[in-house]
């Protein structure tokens, strides 16, 4: 073993003595990982010092300093490293430790006086750069540095590794921030990203820079003369060479490279004085060292010169096909270029060349995670660990690639080592703080953010995400005082003004939003902000706008798979804008997405699917020009009266009541405006047709009328027939628009549930035309199939912010129903007998998602029940519990699913009309007209439990929970109770009957906080009717989009 050091070490001297840096580099690899020697690190330090690959340097230094902290060459190398990335004062504070370290042992004179005048040197050249600073702000010149200036806000930039690469995210990293700034973070070590470059581009050493130290330690400290371009490098990209094998964690005895191999090496002082001139004069023969063009290769790759890079590169490997460093070095430049598959083919090649070669492997993980390859990425970026243990940029990189493969436990995992290095690592506290905020981990999300800004204040990364974390928190005034906080710093980041738009957007602030979009595209044409301000001009009637902005979205080259869906999106909602645009000048009831539009079009709308089989088989809309003819509306029917005004404000407060007061739930002007008006005409049309019975039942003519209500009703064609919509409904269907309140041969009611409830839902479609709420029984196919909501609670391991709250009741829900059943669902709807083996036991005793499934052995749902009232002893299907387990160890889907099939909406139907019938009944006898709260506990009643069976029936593929409220609320308002307070905090009530398996639970549960906040009101009664103050659904829409503030 000792003759084969001692090999090693001679091989070690003829490399040296070549000046094949790279090949030394790999020797020192190998003594390493059989012993771990402080000298040998230094040397290791020192070769990557000639190679100028100085963040290599520190990482070895730091190495040599934890095993001893009296290294006084770690000490010098370090600050030459330092100084040679433009870091000054940093190189101050470490010569001058090393300094005082050498005070006192005094062993090595040469070192003592090296270590002082460069620390003198470091010193005035601070100095000089203040003094220079100082001209500058007096003569208003700009000053010259001395040094190399490194930005402070070099690495102020959104996403890492794949950014660069162009791979998918996950929809919460950001794109590059500076106007022109390099996306470097690739192939550089991403913890703290502090290279030599401003803007991505390598500074060229100046003089006054020292020279390497010779390789045992002892050198003469002559200044080197100034560096040609042939000769620069920087570690912009990350430096080029090995890293280093795994250490033993021991110094144990010190294997010296003896002063006889430094003298076969031949290096003398004068040839280090003279290194950087004499290269710049060599030609580009093959006379010029590997090395060398190895260097010149890394300086391309840093300057934005791919293609050159490449060609240099190419020569290398013609010479040594399987060189480690220059397969690297290519691969890194078709990494930039796109050219994954290149790049990950060079990469593996390395690896094939040197399995040693560790940053082989963790640049090939970094190149998988941009083609979305992230198991294998983890596993490169693991290997590359277990050659570097505890490497944090590795961990760093690795804890990235974690949390974008959505494995956030694993990523707080390696981000928290990372940080226990590296204390100052501000992007992993900001990706700490993502994956914290995915587990549900808000508090400590909240601190991990505000602790990446808390080191760098102007860090535009981290206060994006935290603006980001506050949206969905519904916390909006901070949301919107971080995103000022990035403007200061730059105004010209397109994310910040993408962000503010979905604040303001979720607000029901769209024009505010379309302002922010507009700035926002000015700077850079995303997606996004086409996308969502196409959909703000959508919402508020600006339509010729609206399919603009759609069109443009369509038209966009994408860079992200995942980006595609907004074009699809955009597809579909061109065609709806196009349709309301043709609706503008009808009758609000002549609004009919359910009735007008085709089933297949709504179906592949709601999925997100591919519109290829839309365009082919279904009926498109007539182009602008035609919709907005036909749509044509007069300027009175805009404009907002004193008369509307003051039936707005009424109606404004009415709709705040619907606010859920609930962690990602913002306070939406725009859908509270829209709640209002709809409850007001929901009480007034039921008071109307309530009225009516009344009348009728006076008459002696209740029998009729009970019996009409349950006639399916006349249906009014709607005015879209054969045009603008290709409606495939046929008359026998229930149609979503009113017929009159009465029947003029029979002067009979003919108001039903469905009428009710479709006013509701069309309010709801209006107010965000880019929301799929439709009747599911209005789908094509899928209906049959029982295509229904989707509610998550858990995904994979993230916490839906929304939802979360309702996971343990639920859980606990899906056990009780276990035990009573002794079975569940599989996937394939087969039944999986948990009788048996004591199962039931070990379900009730679970207390995660992951323990049932574990009990379960496969993917399952089990199915709620509502007792019915109109039927006695029957039990109605409610809602899905399903639990599927994730690829991996990427957890589990844990929701609730709602499937609505033809059988099921039958019994719905059925329950739903016997609720109605119920509550007409209690409120047109005696009780009609009351103003006596105790005499209409029966008619509160009545409608609670028919919201009971609404939010259970679920029949909308979105907005069930705001339309079941909304018509509780005018149900109430038309027999003149009031709701006067808010929904209590943390109080969802649809989850609230979902959870229920007897209306009267539910009944009692929320009883207990409305009944007391309720009063009689009749003053209601006094305001102009909203179907006529706006009768036509354009100013229905200007209604919705005019704020007087």
């Amino acid at each position: 073993m000792a003759t084969a050091a001692a090999s090693e070490r001679v091989e070690l001297a003829k490399h040296c003595s070549s000046r094949n840096w790279s090949k030394a580099i790999r020797v020192l690899d190998s003594l390493l990982a059989k012993h771990c020697s402080i000298l040998d690190i230094c040397n290791r330090a020192f070769c990557y010092n000639q190679l100028e690959l100085h963040k290599h340097v520190i990482k070895d230094c730091d190495k040599a300093l934890h095993l001893d902290s009296s290294a006084i060459q770690a000490y010098l190398l370090k600050g030459r490293a330092l100084l040679a990335l433009g870091r000054k004062q940093e190189a101050v504070l470490v010569l001058e430790l090393g300094y005082s370290i050498a005070l006192q042992q005094t062993a090595d004179v040469k070192q003592l006086l090296e270590l002082d005048e460069l620390l003198n040197a470091a010193r005035r050249e601070i100095d000089v750069a203040v003094n220079n600073v100082a001209t500058a702000e007096t003569t208003g010149k700009e000053a010259t540095p001395v040094l190399p200036q490194v930005s402070e806000k070099s690495d102020e930039k959104i996403g890492n590794y794949d950014t660069a690469f162009g791979s998918c995210s996950n929809g919460n990293t950001h794109e590059e921030l500076g106007e022109e700034t390099k996306i470097n973070s690739v192939l550089k070590d991403a913890s703290k990203q502090s290279g030599s470059q401003i803007n991505g581009l390598a500074y060229k050493e100046k003089e006054n820079v020292k020279s390497g130290s010779q390789i045992n330690g002892s050198s003469s400290s002559k200044p080197c003369s100034n560096g040609s371009d042939l000769s620069e490098t920087s570690d912009r990209l990350g430096d080029m060479s090995v890293i280093g094998n795994k250490l033993s964690g021991k110094s144990g005895s010190i294997c010296k490279l003896s002063l006889k191999a430094e003298a076969r090496c031949g290096v003398s002082d004068e040839t280090k004085i003279n290194k950087k001139s004499s290269i710049a004069r060599i030609s580009e023969t093959h006379s010029i060292s590997v090395d060398f063009r190895l260097s010149r290769g890394i300086a391309q790759v840093n300057e934005g010169n791919y293609m050159k890079a490449i060609s240099i590169f190419d020569k290398v490997l013609k010479e040594e096909p399987t060189y480690p460093e220059a397969l690297i070095g290519r691969g890194t430049a078709y990494a930039f270029q796109r050219e994954l598959e290149n790049a990950i083919d060079d990469f593996t090649k390395a690896i094939q060349s040197n399995p040693a070669a560790g940053e082989a492997w963790k640049r090939r993980g970094q190149a998988r995670a941009a083609l979305g390859e992230f198991a294998d990425a983890v596993e490169d970026l693991t290997r590359a660990l277990e050659l570097e243990p505890k490497s944090p940029d590795i961990l760093h990189e690795r804890g990235i690639i974690n949390f974008r493969s959505k494995d956030f436990t694993a990523a707080v995992k390696d981000l928290s080592i990372c940080l226990k290095q590296e204390k100052d690592n501000k992007s992993a506290y900001t990706y700490l703080g993502l994956a914290f905020a995915s587990l549900g981990e808000y508090t400590k999300a909240e601190e991990a953010h505000l602790k990446s800004i808390q080191l760098d204040s102007n860090y535009l990364e981290a206060w994006l995400h935290l603006a980001q974390f506050y949206q969905e928190l519904a916390d909006h005034s901070k949301a919107l005082e971080c995103i000022d906080q990035v403007l200061q710093v730059d105004n010209r980041v397109w994310k910040a003004y993408h962000l503010r738009g979905l604040v303001f957007h979720g607000l029901g602030e769209h024009r505010k939003a379309i302002q922010e979009l507009s700035i926002g595209l000015s700077i850079e044409s995303s997606i996004e902000c086409l996308y969502l301000r196409g959909s703000c001009h959508h919402a508020v009637g600006e339509y010729r706008e609206a399919v603009k902005d759609y069109d443009a979205t369509v038209d966009v080259e994408l860079d992200a798979v995942e980006k595609f869906v907004l074009q699809c999106l955009a597809f579909y909602q061109k065609e709806l804008a196009l349709y309301t645009a043709s609706k503008v000048s009808s009758e609000f009831f002549c609004f009919d997405i359910d009735g007008d539009i085709d089933p297949m079009f709504k179906e592949y709308w709601c999925k997100r699917l591919h519109p290829k089989d839309v365009c082919e088989k279904v009926y498109r809309q007539p182009p602008l020009r035609e919709s907005l003819k036909k749509g044509k509306l007069k300027k009175q029917d805009l404009a907002i009266t004193k008369p509307k005004a003051n039936l707005l404000r009424f109606t404004d407060l009415i709709g705040k009541k619907i606010q859920y007061h609930c962690p990602g739930f913002l306070p939406n002007r725009r859908q509270h405006r829209m709640a209002g008006l709809a409850v007001l005409e929901i009480a007034q049309k039921v008071s109307k047709a309530w009225r009516i019975e009344w009348r009728n039942s006076n008459k002696g003519t209740a029998k009729n009328g009970k019996k009409n209500r349950r006639r399916e009703r006349i249906n009014m064609l709607s005015q879209n027939r054969g045009g603008a919509g290709c409606s495939t409904s046929t008359s026998s269907e229930t149609s979503t628009g009113y017929t009159s309140l009465e029947d003029r041969s029979s002067g009979r009611s003919m108001l039903s549930w469905q009428d009710v409830y479709s006013s509701a839902v069309r309010w709801r479609q209006i107010s965000e035309p880019c929301d799929p709420v439709v009747w599911v029984n209005k789908l094509s196919e899928e209906f049959n199939s029982g295509f229904g909501s989707h509610t998550p609670m858990v995904l994979g391991q993230a916490k839906v912010i929304r939802y979360f709250p309702n996971y343990e009741r639920t859980l606990n829900l899906a056990k009780t129903i276990v035990k009573e059943k002794l079975c569940v669902r599989s996937k394939a709807d087969k039944v999986i007998d948990l009788s048996k083996d004591e199962k039931i036991e070990e379900i009730m005793r679970a207390e995660t998602c992951e323990e049932l499934h574990k009990i379960v052995g496969e993917d399952f749902w089990v199915a709620t029940w509502c007792h019915s009232t109109a039927f006695e002893g029957k039990r109605l299907e409610g809602t899905r519990i399903t639990c599927i387990k994730k690829p991996g160890s990427l957890g589990y889907d844990f929701a609730i699913r709602t499937p609505c099939t033809p059988a099921r909406w039958s019994d719905f139907d059925e329950e739903m009309t016997s609720a109605w019938e119920a509550l007409c009944n209690a409120y047109c006898g005696e009780n009609y007209g009351s103003t006596d709260l105790d005499a209409l506990e029966t008619v509160r009643d009545s409608i609670l439990r028919m919201t009971y069976y609404w939010y259970n029936f679920m029949p909308l593929a979105r907005g069930t929970a705001v339309t079941g409220f909304i018509v509780l609320l005018g149900l109430l308002l038309a027999a003149n109770m009031e709701f006067t307070e808010s929904i209590p905090k943390d109080l969802q009530i649809d989850w609230e009957a979902i959870l229920s398996v007897e209306p009267d639970s539910f009944v009692g549960s929320v009883k207990s906080w409305l009944y007391p906040s309720l009063k009689i009101n009749t003053s209601w009664r006094d305001h102009p009717e909203v179907s006529s103050a706006f009768s036509t659904t354009g100013s229905v829409v200007a209604a919705l989009s005019s704020y007087n503030d």
